[in-house]
């Protein structure tokens, strides 16, 4: 569900609502409510946002699992904005090596990876289980390749039922300096080149934040 932009844009976050999905292992799920409302007699609207720093589109940052990593709060802009590829992942099980070779991944790449994910992954209100994850090798590959950025149309990049996977994916992107972008919403994106505009809410020593990110097709 992407909210409208102007032409020629295309919206990839997951819009902040009551009822949006979340991983199981969460604490909590996401509390997102009007607490006054004009149309119910309040002087004034507002709402209250209780939720964790990985909830919908968001950005990780090395501390999430490298101790004394970097943070959201340190975080280089040239991370998160600049030119950004969109490839499309043809595997239904999960990103591997021999897939990613084929797109000729260079240093520097912002690199956005749609699946078989989009939309349902993040548009059902309950967590998908079988989803298309990133596989450890596709994730060691990824690093020593040196892109600056990897995205997922997931919620998560690793294999939820696999702690080791979740942790050796996360690990070694993060560990060589790789931000990592869950959560796009991919679904009306075709693959291509486009300049990427995403900025994470500025959580000071943030291991995460979510963020609204965009997409401007290249010419």
């Amino acid at each position: 569900m992407a909210v409208k932009v102007p032409d020629g844009w295309y919206d990839i976050s997951v819009p902040l609502k009551q009822g949006m999905n979340y991983l199981p292992i969460d604490p909590v799920a996401p509390k997102i409510y009007r607490f006054a409302d004009v149309a119910l007699g309040s002087k004034v609207t507002m709402s209250m946002l209780e939720i964790i720093s990985h909830t919908g589109t968001h950005i990780d940052s090395p501390l999430h699992f490298i101790p004394g990593g970097s943070t959201i709060s340190d975080m280089s802009l040239d991370a998160t904005i600049g030119p950004a590829r969109v490839i499309e992942i043809k595997d239904s099980e999960k990103i591997k090596v021999a897939e990613l070779e084929d797109y000729d991944i260079r240093k520097g790449e912002r690199i956005l990876c749609k699946t078989r994910n989009s939309p349902e992954a993040y548009e059902s209100p309950k967590f998908v289980e079988d989803y298309v994850y990133l596989d450890a090798e596709a994730a060691e590959y990824l690093a020593a390749k040196e892109i600056i950025l990897f995205g997922l149309d997931c919620i998560t990049i690793g294999d939820i039922k696999n702690e080791e996977s979740v942790m050796k994916t996360h690990q070694s992107l993060l560990s060589a300096g790789v931000y990592i972008l869950e959560g796009c919403a991919l679904g009306h994106v075709p693959a291509g080149e486009y300049e990427l505009l995403c900025l994470p809410l500025l959580m000071y020593n943030g291991d995460a934040g979510p963020s609204r990110a965009i997409l401007r097709p290249l010419k």
